[in-house]
C-alpha cells in the first residue's frame, strides 16, 4: 500500500512543542535508565496487528540517540488501556505513572470523550485531565516533562454527532495545557493536515479491520504519527541545550 501512497509532509508548526523538555534532556546525561510513560487509551494500548506507538517511539529515541549517547537506554512504558478516558486513567496514576519514576509522560486524552460521549460528562472529562496534569506537576525528588497528545483526525470522530465535540475536546485541551505551561502533540491537526493537504484518505488513515468504527489508525498512519512524536520530542530536547544531533528515524 505503501507505494501508492501521496508525498506527506510534517509541518514543524504543527508537531514543535512549546516548552523545551529540560527533565527528560537530565534524564539523558544521567547513567541510570531514561523511563518515558505513555498513558492512554487503545491508541497507547494498541490494537489486532497495529503496532502501537510507544513501542515504535522507543526504537526511534533508541536510534536517534545511538550515536550520541550510546551508553543511554531509553524505556518507553505502554500504560494503555483501551476504552478508557480520563477519569479511570487518572486513577492509574499512582501504579502506572509515579511507580515508574518517568522523566517524560506522554498522556494520549480526549477520544472517548467523543466517541463514548453517552459515558462521559463532557466538564468531568475536562476536570479529570487538568487535575492529571496538576499531579504529574507536583514537585518530585525527580521531576517530569508532560505532553498531552490530542485525538486522531478520523471518520468517527468526524461524523455529524461527534464533529462539533471534537472540536471542543481540541481547544479544550490546548487551553488546560497552556493554562498549566504544558506541551500538546497535535496529533488532530497533523493528521488533518495529511488529509487536507497531503490528500491522503480515510482509506490510508484508518485501520481497515476495524469496521463499523472507523475509529483507530492503521499500522501505516501510526507509524508516521510515532516519527513526528520522535522528532517533536528529540528537537525539544535539543532546545533544553543539549546541541549533539544523532541519526533521525
Amino acid at each position: 500500500m505503501s507505494d501508492s501512497l501521496p508525498v506527506i509532509d510534517v509541518p514543524p508548526s504543527i508537531i514543535k512543542l512549546e516548552h523545551p523538555l529540560r527533565n527528560f534532556f537530565d534524564a539523558l546525561r544521567r547513567p541510570d535508565p531514561v523511563r518515558i510513560v505513555a498513558m492512554g487509551s487503545s491508541s497507547t494500548a494498541g490494537r489486532a496487528d497495529v503496532v502501537p506507538y510507544p513501542h515504535r517511539l522507543e526504537m526511534y529515541l533508541r536510534q536517534h540517540y545511538a550515536e550520541p549517547l550510546p551508553d543511554a537506554r531509553i524505556d518507553v512504558v505502554n500504560r494503555g488501556k483501551g476504552g478508557q478516558e480520563a477519569p479511570e486513567e487518572l486513577k492509574r496514576f499512582k501504579s502506572d505513572i509515579f511507580s515508574e519514576n518517568p522523566s517524560l509522560v506522554l498522556w494520549q486524552i480526549g477520544t472517548n470523550a467523543v466517541f463514548h460521549r453517552d459515558q462521559y460528562k463532557f466538564q468531568d472529562v475536562l476536570d479529570a485531565i487538568a487535575d492529571g496534569v496538576n499531579q504529574l506537576l507536583k514537585p518530585r525528588q525527580r521531576p517530569m516533562d508532560v505532553v498531552l497528545i490530542d485525538p486522531q483526525y478520523v471518520t468517527a470522530m468526524l461524523r455529524d454527532d461527534k464533529a462539533e465535540l471534537s472540536e471542543r475536546i481540541v481547544l479544550e485541551i490546548r487551553r488546560i495545557a497552556a493554562s498549566a505551561k504544558v506541551n500538546v502533540f497535535q496529533r488532530w491537526a497533523l493528521m488533518r493536515h495529511w488529509h487536507v493537504q497531503n490528500g491522503i484518505s480515510f482509506e490510508q488513515l484508518l485501520d481497515p479491520t476495524d469496521r463499523p468504527d472507523m475509529l483507530h489508525q492503521s499500522d501505516w498512519s501510526t507509524l508516521q504519527v510515532s516519527q513526528a512524536l520522535c522528532k517533536a520530542i528529540t528537537d525539544a530536547t535539543m532546545s533544553s541545550g543539549w546541541l549533539a544531533v544523532g541519526p533521525k528515524p
